[in-house]
């Protein structure tokens, strides 16, 4: 057993015994200045505790001492009625207090009483209870806090559960100490009590069996009752004062006398004013001329003090600051710092900040939080963190968006209006400037707060300018996530997967393939919208198939056929039947002679002439679809259908293009075309 559980464990049961068996006077004086320190020891530990949690143990310390109190206070009545003799320190504390006068102790009791119950018993009791009351309503806020700052990268897992553990741990403290100070109230109305059971009874006592008279009885008895309350009332009233010290402390990084201390006596302008005003009642009044003057120059002194440390401190900052800058202009390696490229960056001109600034009402961090969020959900990939920033060289109203240091796509909004577009089937026309949405480039107009009403009656989609930004930026990371998956990125994924699928990675990595391989595979996935979420899948067909084969394109086909369900689901959704075009065996057979294999990979070597026929009439299938209003899908063969699509890319971006074997044994397709080419 520890010592300090052997310790706590003599002092809970010492409490019990001695509610039971009488104790001699001279062990009574050990435990009471024992009781006296232990209550110092605590109410110091709270004033120079620098965060509640520190005293975490609190609600249960004030349990423990609160039952060794009422046992010595006890033993001190049992000793009072019995012996008349409770002990030299309650003799000394009844009699000192009062200074020999038996009407000055009592009415220093009663008021010490009074202060205990009215003042700082319940005190403690209301701001315990307050306090319980709030933090517990501020967890989900708490809770809601840490899942933002973990989604947007600003803290670890780890951060993340310490933070939650250390939320909880509030919630339980503050629990635990508003059911505990109700053990201290109890305990000053048990203190209360005792006291008149031992006057009253201690007088009875003194007439019918000590044969004192009447006054000697009062005056014996009320000393010791006064010295036996007060002994028992200041440790109370010291734990009491922890309680309210504990729940009162608001700052979790200084200590209270330093928040105390720096708070009053940190403005130079406020001592000088209390100076000058006792400096004048002083004068004017007929107040101690020595006494005020000398705490109105004290407080002046002090203030310009402060002022002339305000201003050393400024100058120090300043001149810290600008030997920082000559140091960085000075370093040789300062030019590191321009070498770092941000691999998302979204710069926007100085009108737009509103909807940056937190301040000002803006929401737009928090919505590239939840792209982030979107994004891992929807793709299975991490996106790194989106760099906001202003740039005065822009249009106020324009923003642009740039992948590794280069801009890839710009728009502009009107801060004060809203986008209106129309989904096809609204027939009546608003008024507004026309404009083009820029993420899928539909026409759109820009309308005002009063339109917007209106126009959602009539079916049009209203879209604000925070979301238009948040969905232009959504889409072009989608285009561009392929090449923000880097190799460490594909790493953290893979140790991921390795807590729950140690087998699975142990037999892939490094064995058949090596980083690299798997992030070509991942990055082809991307390159298309296939989601990359069920990894375990993923690695599960690289390990069947990489032992023949570490061509990762045609790794990345072998995945593909074994997220047919996904892919299906992704493509058709809950429809039977699926229109899309197909592709002539013909120019599958042409496609097939004319790869050619290198040690780099395979391409195609197509005659130019053959090839531009076959871009035309995929172009021509592809309208056919389009002014149906449905997705252009070009069905292949597998074998084909990495060939097709590397041939149709450059031409058609967001061409979809299948394979058979991708596509789930429920679906039904019925075709509506065929990409062919005319027999020469």
């Amino acid at each position: 057993m520890k010592r300090n559980d052997m310790f706590l464990g003599f002092y809970l049961l010492a409490a019990v015994i001695f509610f039971i068996i009488p104790i001699p006077s001279w062990m009574l004086d050990i435990l009471i200045l024992f009781n006296i320190s232990l209550a110092l020891v605590i109410v110091f530990n709270c004033l120079f505790a620098k965060e509640t949690l520190a005293m975490s143990g609190f609600p249960t310390l004030l349990l423990f001492t609160t039952i060794f109190r009422i046992s010595l206070n006890v033993s001190s009545t049992r000793l009072i009625l019995s012996t008349g003799n409770p002990g030299r320190v309650v003799e000394v504390f009844g009699s000192f207090v009062g200074g020999g006068n038996l009407i000055i102790g009592a009415i220093i009791f009663i008021v010490l009483l009074i202060v205990q119950m009215m003042v700082i018993n319940k005190g403690s009791e209301r701001v315990s209870e307050v306090t319980a009351r709030f933090t517990l309503d501020a967890m989900p806020g708490k809770q809601m806090a840490i899942d933002a700052d973990l989604s947007s990268g600003a803290i670890t897992d780890q951060e993340a559960i310490e933070r939650r553990g250390k939320i909880q741990q509030e919630s339980a403290f503050f629990g635990a100490m508003d059911g505990a100070t109700k053990y201290v109230k109890g305990d000053a109305t048990a203190g209360l009590i005792i006291t008149l059971i031992n006057i009253v009874g201690g007088i009875a006592l003194g007439i019918t069996m000590q044969g004192l008279t009447a006054s000697e009885a009062l005056q014996k008895y009320t000393i010791l009752t006064i010295g036996d309350g007060l002994v028992s009332q200041i440790p109370s009233m010291l734990i009491s004062l922890s309680t309210g010290l504990l729940v009162t402390k608001a700052s979790k990084e200084e200590s209270i006398g330093d928040i105390l201390i720096g708070e009053l006596f940190s403005i130079p302008k406020v001592l000088i004013f209390v100076g000058g005003t006792m400096l004048g009642l002083g004068i004017f009044t007929p107040l101690n001329l020595f006494f005020c003057a000398t705490y109105g120059v004290l407080f002046i002194v002090i203030a310009m003090n402060l002022r002339n440390a305000e201003k050393k401190t400024e100058i120090e900052e300043e001149v810290a600051e600008e030997e920082v800058q000559a140091d960085e202009v000075r370093r040789h390696e300062n030019v590191n710092s321009l070498l770092q490229v941000d691999p998302i960056e979204l710069e926007f001109g100085y009108g737009i900040i509103p909807l940056a600034d937190v301040n000002q009402g803006g929401d737009l961090l928090d919505r590239v939080v939840m792209i982030r969020r979107q994004i891992a959900l929807e793709l299975g990939a991490v996106v790194p963190i989106i760099r906001l920033r202003d740039n005065i060289q822009l249009n106020p109203n324009q923003y642009i968006i740039k992948i590794k240091g280069i801009q890839v796509s710009e728009g502009e909004i009107l801060f004060d209006h809203y986008m209106a577009m129309n989904p096809g089937y609204v027939e009546d026309e608003i008024t507004g400037i026309p404009t083009l949405e820029p993420a899928f480039h539909l026409e759109a107009m820009w309308i005002t707060e009063s339109q917007r009403e209106r126009a959602e009656s009539l079916g049009y989609t209203v879209v604000d300018p925070p979301s238009i930004i948040a969905t232009h930026l959504t889409e072009v990371i989608k285009q561009h996530l392929d090449e923000l998956l880097t190799r460490q990125d594909v790493q953290n994924l893979i140790d991921n997967i390795k807590e729950t699928n140690k087998t699975l990675v142990d037999e892939l990595v490094p064995k058949l393939l090596g980083v690299g391989d798997i992030q070509k595979v991942l990055q082809n996935l991307l390159k298309e919208g296939i989601s990359i979420r069920d990894l375990v899948t993923i690695f599960e067909t690289l390990a069947d198939y990489a032992a023949t084969s570490r061509d990762t394109d045609i790794l990345t086909e072998y995945v593909r056929q074994s997220l047919k369900r996904a892919i299906s689901n992704k493509y058709f959704g809950d429809e039977n039947t699926t229109e899309v075009v197909t592709l002539d065996p013909k120019i599958e057979q042409m496609i097939m002679n004319s790869i050619k294999q290198t040690e780099q990979g395979a391409y195609i070597s197509l005659d130019p002439a053959v090839t531009k026929e076959i871009l035309a009439s995929t172009e021509a299938e592809i309208q056919k679809l389009e002014n149906k209003g449905l997705t252009p899908i070009i069905i292949t063969s597998p074998i084909v259908r990495m060939y097709f699509k590397k041939l149709t890319s450059d031409y058609f971006k967001d061409l979809i293009v299948i394979s058979y074997n991708e596509i789930d044994s429920d679906i039904e397709l019925r075709s509506v075309g065929v990409v062919t080419v005319n027999d020469n």
